[in-house]
């Protein structure tokens, strides 16, 4: 099984996340300017909202992506207040054909001033042990 992780972030939450899970699975964590140029079984992809919807630099990208390099996508990411962005993923990544798995992961992230230190040790270390979950079931 081979991985891609890409991420977006505008205030460096998500990458600190997508590093922790790229490492458990053995590649380097992109921003979404590193676009896909091999194939890949399983895209990471990490976003959070901003403004109530995903940036539009995530919906691009996820719009842009050609199925027959992306298998399928597992979405991750942090969030000041709101929770998960896998509908919103989703129904992008269905105009691809890419199906997005409902496993995911998602964590607090600090924002002015709310959540302060997020995400923090505890939220990495889940992230890593989602990683590591998530290679031991799809191989």
């Amino acid at each position: 099984m081979t991985y891609a992780v890409r991420y977006y972030t505008q205030t460096g939450n998500t990458k600190r996340l997508a590093e922790a899970i790229a490492n458990e699975l053995g590649v380097e964590a992109l921003p979404l300017s590193a676009p896909i140029m091999e194939k890949v079984d399983v895209l990471l992809l990490g976003n959070s909202y901003y403004a109530f919807t995903i940036a539009p630099e995530v919906r691009d990208f996820v719009a842009g992506l050609n199925k027959a390099m992306v298998g399928k996508i597992v979405n991750f990411g942090t969030a000041a207040m709101m929770n998960s962005t896998y509908k919103k993923v989703r129904s992008v990544a269905a105009t691809r054909g890419i199906p997005v798995l409902d496993k995911e992961f998602h964590c607090k992230g600090e924002f002015k001033g709310m959540n302060k230190g997020r995400p923090n040790e505890s939220d990495l270390k889940a992230a890593r042990e989602f990683a590591k979950a998530l290679r031991k079931e799809l191989g």
